[in-house]
């Protein structure tokens, strides 16, 4: 994608007006005006509603070590949609390691090759929170095992960028609780959820819009200092916030989007972040009406596309933050009838 048209995706999102509306929201969720850091709101959350302990206790006796995650890929797999042919081909190509951080997925480059799932199991079992995370990292891994194995090409093998990749992954992960048996038709849950993508999303678009600025500014000034760096990055942010936040917030001037150091360690990724948010609502939207297992498949086999005609050719129409916006819309007035 161009970065006019990245540009232009973020923004839509961020000038809804429906962000308002979300603002207002939670606003009188928490019974106070909102601060900055309430960009990082998470009262949202599916799990929110829910004992955690209770969902910590299902997840450490399903899932008592690594191998037992393991073992237990295809029946995951099922639970998702996959026949049990699939899940098991999935299986066979994923191995699950244990990791010392939260996560990581790593894709094979080669026929014959694994996708390495990589979780953290700790002592006496894995809990609600790493299942979630390993959920995520599952997404990621099955993408790579279909975009590899199943394209018709292995010169096409992968997604278009990491946004499609991340989208899959937040895709399996928004399922955590329908794999543990907890989930079931809850139109609520699905509005808290639609507007915990949707403020999610509209957080990191703001990053992603100050990581793009601050790597103009940069090649804009090859022989800046750090003290320099620091003082446009934090211009750029509360720029940014200015713009697009403190309209909702009630809040000016706050250089909080600036936090992120992925903008200068990873030059230009946080951007993927938002772009996985519109692209797994988008996939999601379609998944409604849509079996997710064979869809994805379908998907996935497309192989290295341009972002648009992917899209086009998976759900219909071009990457657009318009499904997440319209999702928002009804989903607002969904909660306020509760």
């Amino acid at each position: 994608m161009t970065e006019e048209r990245v540009v232009g995706l973020l923004e839509r999102l961020l000038q809804a007006k429906v962000g308002h509306d979300v603002a207002r929201l939670i606003e009188k969720r928490l019974g106070r005006k909102l601060e900055p850091f309430d960009i990082w709101y998470d009262g949202f959350k599916a799990r929110s509603g829910l004992d955690e302990r209770r969902l910590d206790a299902m997840v450490r006796e399903r899932f008592p070590t690594t191998d037992a995650f393991q073992q237990n890929l295809p029946a995951i797999l099922e639970a998702l949609g996959f026949d049990r042919d699939t899940a098991r081909f999935l299986a066979a190509h994923i191995e699950v390691d244990p990791a010392r951080g939260a996560g990581h997925a790593w894709g094979p480059v080669m026929r014959g090759g694994k996708a390495h799932l990589r979780t953290r199991v700790p002592k006496g079992g894995m809990d609600y929170k790493g299942f979630n995370i390993a959920m995520h990292e599952l997404g990621h891994t099955v993408e790579q095992v279909f975009s590899l194995y199943r394209v018709e090409n292995t010169l096409m093998a992968g997604v278009p960028n990491n946004a499609f990749t991340e989208g899959f992954a937040f895709v399996f992960q928004a399922r955590d609780l329908d794999v543990l048996g907890a989930g079931g038709a809850d139109p609520e849950r699905d509005a808290c959820r639609t507007l915990d993508a949707f403020w999610s999303a509209r957080e990191i678009a703001g990053v992603a819009l100050v990581d793009i600025g601050v790597w103009h500014w940069m090649l804009e000034h090859p022989d800046a200092s750090p003290a320099q760096l620091r003082e446009a990055a934090v211009k750029i942010a509360t720029d940014v916030w200015n713009r697009h936040f403190a309209p909702f917030m009630g809040v000016k001037d706050s250089p909080i989007l600036a936090i992120y150091s992925h903008m200068i360690s990873y030059p230009l990724y946080l951007s993927h972040y938002p772009l996985g948010f519109i692209v797994a609502y988008q996939v999601e939207d379609y998944f409604r009406s849509h079996p997710l297992a064979e869809n994805m498949e379908r998907m996935c086999r497309q192989g290295r596309l341009t972002p648009d005609l992917w899209m086009k050719r998976a759900v219909g129409s071009p990457v657009s933050a318009d499904p997440m916006i319209r999702g928002a819309e009804r989903a607002v007035k969904s909660l306020l009838k509760h």
